[in-house]
C-alpha cells in the first residue's frame, strides 16, 4: 500500500436491517481524492444472497444513517447539505412513492428512530441559541457565557450554545419539536413499544458538569408532560438504552466510572415501573462497550445481543436478560476478528466484520457460522496486494501478571540495510483505554509497503484485558485502585513487546527502529523518546499528550483527566508534571517528528508548541507539521489529501533516519 492508495478505501457503516430481515441498508464512504471529500451513499442487499448489492441513493453531499419503518416500506436517511446542515429524508422501498423531506436543520442530523406506528421520526441535532439569530457574522454576535466545563467537543467546536438536543418531527414533513434539549446535551433516543415515550441518554443534575455520569431519562414524545424524567437511580454510567418489547424494562450499556475510571461496562436491564437495575453478564471482565462497535443492546426472546472486547477481538454475545453469572452470554461470533456493528431483525442477524486481512465486509450469522453479503472493498483489495498476514506473539509483561498481546506484520519487500536486516517501526495506540483489534489497518499496511516490519501491542491501560489491568496506570496517588501512572508499566510492556518481537524475529534490525503514536500513543512516544532515546533512531509524536497539567484545562474533555489519574491537578500539580515528557524533554535525543491538527480540541495544538518550543530552544533534530482545519481524528477522517501528505511525511522522515522506502511526493512545507 502506498499513500495514494487512501484514495481506494471503502468503508461501511453500521447494518440496518429492514424488520422482516430480507434487505439490509448500509452506508458506504468512498473517497474522491480528486475533488478532495468524501462520497457516501445507501446501499440495499438481500440478506439471502439472491442478488448483488444495489445502489439506492447518490447525493451530492452524502447519505448516512439509514433507519427502517416498522412496515419496511420506507427508508429514514440523513442527507448533508450544501454549506453544512443537514435533511432528514423518507425514500419509498418497494412501494411507489417519491421521497419526501421529514425537515432540514442547519445543524448535522443523527440517530434518527421511528416510533412504532410509523408516523413519526426522533432524531438528534444541536440547538442553536439565540446568539446564532444575527447569522454568520461572528463579530456582530453577543460573547459566549461560560458557566460549566464540556463547553466546546472536538469536531464540533462551540457546544455551550449549540446543546445536542433530541426531536419529533412527522414522517410526512413538517416542523420538528424539541423534547428534550438544552442546556444539557442529550442522545440516544429510543421508542417505548406504545409510541409514547422516548428514553434519552444525558445528564441532567446540579454540576453534571463536574459529576459527568451519563444517565437515562424518560421523556413524553409529544413534548409536554413537564420535561424529562430520571430513570436509572444508581451513579453508575448509562448508554445505550433500548426498551424490551413489552415496555417493561430498559436493556442498557452501564459502568461504575463514580467508583474507579476507567470502569467496564456491562449490560443490565431497569425496570421502568421502580427503576430496580440488574446486572448482566457478571461472570465476562470484559468491556461490553466496544471501541468500534457500542450500540444499543438488541433484545430477542428474552434475551440481548451485544457485543464485546477481549484480547483483541471485538465479539458477538447472546446474554440472558435476567443472569448475572458467566453462563449467562453465550458466543454468538468470536475469534481473531472485529465486529465493528451488527443489526438483527425478523430473525436474521448482520454484522459488520473486519479482520487483519480485510475491510469491513457484512455478514450473515447461519447457525454459528459467517455468510458474506458484501463484496464493496473488494475493488480495493484486487488494486492494493493485500501483504502478509501478521504474527501474534504472546510477549511477559514485566508485571508478572500475564501477557501483553503483541502483533508483528512483516514486509513483502523489506527495505533491508547493511547485512540484510529490516528496519522496524514501533506503533503504539491512542486512548489509552482503547485496543488494538483485530482489525485492518491502513497505516500498518503504508509502513509495510515501505519495506518496514511493523510491532503493536496492547500494553496495560488497554481495554480488551481486566478490569484491574486497565486501571493499572491510575496514579500511585489515588485513593481507589492506584497504580503506576501513565509512563508505568504501559511503557514497561511497550518495550517488552518490542524485544518479544526481536527476539523472535532474527532479521529485525535493533539499531534502526523508529517508534510513532498518535493522541496517547503520541504520549507513550514523547515519554519514549525521553526516557530510553538509545533504543530508538527516530520518533513521530502526533496529536500528543505532552504536558498532562495543560492538558487538564486545555483540553474539550478539561476536568476529565482527574477521573482516569485518580488525582486532581489542584490537589496534585506535581504528579501531573511527573508524568509529563515535556518535563523530560532533555532526556530526548532522537531526532522527532511533531504532526497536529490546528483545530485539535481534544489535544490542543500547544501540546505540540510545548515539545517544538523546548526541542528547538535545545537544539534537538525537530520537524514539526500543522495540519489546518483538522481535528483530532485527522488520520481517520480528515479531508482526504490531507491524510495522504501526512503518510507522506512520516514515510519521508523515517525514511531518512531508518532507510526505509520514501514516497515520491512529499508536501514541500
Amino acid at each position: 500500500m502506498q499513500p495514494s492508495d487512501i484514495g481506494r478505501l471503502v468503508t461501511l457503516g453500521a447494518p440496518a436491517v429492514s424488520p422482516d430481515g430480507t434487505v439490509v441498508a448500509v452506508a458506504v464512504r468512498r473517497v474522491d481524492l480528486g475533488a478532495n471529500r468524501y462520497r457516501t451513499a445507501i446501499w440495499l442487499t438481500p440478506t439471502d444472497g439472491s442478488g448483488p448489492p444495489r445502489r439506492l441513493t447518490g447525493s451530492e453531499h452524502g447519505d448516512s444513517s439509514p433507519a427502517w419503518s416498522p412496515d419496511g416500506t420506507r427508508l429514514a436517511v440523513v442527507t448533508g447539505r450544501e454549506g453544512g446542515g443537514a435533511q432528514l429524508r423518507v425514500l419509498p422501498i418497494g412501494v411507489p412513492g417519491e421521497p419526501v423531506v421529514a425537515c432540514e436543520r442547519p445543524e448535522p442530523v443523527s440517530e434518527p428512530v421511528w416510533s412504532p406506528d410509523g408516523t413519526r421520526i426522533a432524531f438528534v441535532s444541536r440547538e442553536r441559541a439565540a446568539r446564532w439569530a444575527t447569522g454568520d457574522d461572528d463579530r456582530a454576535r453577543e460573547p459566549r457565557r461560560i458557566d460549566r466545563l464540556f463547553s466546546r467537543l472536538d469536531g464540533e467546536g462551540w457546544i455551550i450554545d449549540r446543546p445536542s438536543t433530541v426531536f419529533v418531527v412527522d414522517a410526512g414533513g413538517g416542523d420538528p419539536v424539541a423534547v428534550a434539549g438544552g442546556p444539557y446535551e442529550h442522545s440516544s433516543p429510543a421508542w417505548s413499544p406504545d409510541g409514547r415515550t422516548l428514553a434519552v441518554v444525558a445528564d441532567r443534575e446540579p454540576d453534571w458538569d463536574l459529576d459527568e455520569t451519563a444517565r437515562i431519562y424518560l421523556v413524553d414524545a409529544t413534548g409536554g408532560g413537564g420535561g424529562p424524567r430520571r430513570l436509572t437511580r444508581t451513579g453508575r454510567h448509562h448508554t445505550h438504552p433500548s426498551w424490551s418489547p413489552d415496555g417493561t424494562r430498559l436493556a442498557t450499556l452501564a459502568s461504575d466510572d463514580h467508583l474507579a475510571s476507567p470502569a467496564h461496562a456491562s449490560p443490565a436491564v431497569v425496570d421502568v415501573a421502580t427503576g430496580r437495575e440488574d446486572v448482566l453478564a457478571t461472570g465476562v471482565d470484559r468491556t461490553w462497550r466496544p471501541f468500534p462497535g457500542a450500540r444499543a443492546p438488541i433484545w430477542d426472546d428474552g434475551h440481548l445481543l451485544v457485543s464485546c472486547e477481549d484480547r483483541g477481538g471485538i465479539h458477538l454475545y447472546r446474554v440472558a436478560a435476567d443472569g448475572a453469572g458467566a453462563g449467562t452470554a453465550r458466543a454468538l461470533l468470536t475469534g481473531e476478528r472485529a465486529v465493528t456493528a451488527y443489526d438483527r431483525a425478523g430473525g436474521t442477524t448482520v454484522v459488520l466484520v473486519t479482520d487483519h486481512d480485510h475491510l469491513g465486509e457484512l455478514h450473515v450469522i447461519d447457525d454459528g457460522s459467517l455468510r458474506r453479503l458484501t463484496s464493496l472493498t473488494e475493488p480495493f483489495h484486487d488494486a492494493v496486494p493485500r501483504g502478509r498476514t501478521p504474527v501474534r506473539l504472546a510477549v511477559p509483561s514485566p508485571a508478572g501478571d500475564g501477557d501483553v498481546d503483541t502483533w508483528v506484520l512483516l514486509p513483502d519487500e523489506p527495505a533491508t540495510g547493511d547485512g540484510g536486516l529490516i528496519p522496524v517501526l514501533l506503533s503504539i495506540h491512542g486512548g489509552p483505554m482503547t485496543q488494538y483489534a483485530d482489525a485492518w489497518f491502513d497505516e500498518f499496511r503504508l509502513w509495510a509497503g515501505a519495506g518496514y516490519a511493523v510491532v503493536w501491542c496492547n500494553p496495560h491501560g488497554s481495554t480488551g484485558y481486566t478490569q484491574d489491568r486497565v486501571r493499572a496506570i491510575r496514579s500511585p496517588l489515588a485513593e481507589t485502585a492506584p497504580g503506576t501512572g501513565w509512563g508505568g508499566i504501559d511503557a514497561d510492556d511497550v518495550l517488552a513487546a518490542l524485544d518479544g518481537a526481536l527476539a523472535t524475529f532474527d532479521q529485525l534490525d535493533r539499531g534502526r527502529v523508529g517508534v510513532l503514536g498518535g493522541s496517547y500513543g503520541g504520549y507513550l512516544t514523547s515519554w519514549l523518546a525521553a526516557h530510553h532515546s538509545a533504543r530508538f533512531a527516530a520518533a513521530c509524536s502526533e496529536r500528543a499528550v505532552n504536558n498532562l497539567e495543560s492538558m487538564e484545562w486545555s483540553s474539550d474533555v478539561a476536568g476529565a483527566f482527574r477521573h482516569d489519574i485518580g488525582v486532581s491537578v489542584l490537589d496534585a500539580p506535581e504528579e501531573f508534571r511527573r508524568m509529563s515528557p515535556l518535563h523530560r524533554v532533555r532526556g530526548i535525543d532522537v531526532p522527532m517528528l511533531i504532526l497536529h491538527s490546528e483545530d485539535d480540541l481534544r489535544c490542543h495544538v500547544e501540546q505540540a508548541d510545548a515539545l517544538y518550543l523546548a526541542l528547538r530552544l535545545l537544539g534537538r533534530p525537530v520537524e514539526y507539521w500543522r495540519f489546518p482545519e483538522e481535528s483530532h481524528g485527522m488520520s481517520r477522517d480528515g479531508s482526504p489529501r490531507h491524510r495522504v501528505q501526512r503518510a507522506q511525511i512520516i514515510l519521508d522522515f523515517f525514511g531518512r533516519h531508518l532507510g526505509g522506502r520514501r514516497p515520491e511526493q512529499v508536501p514541500a512545507g
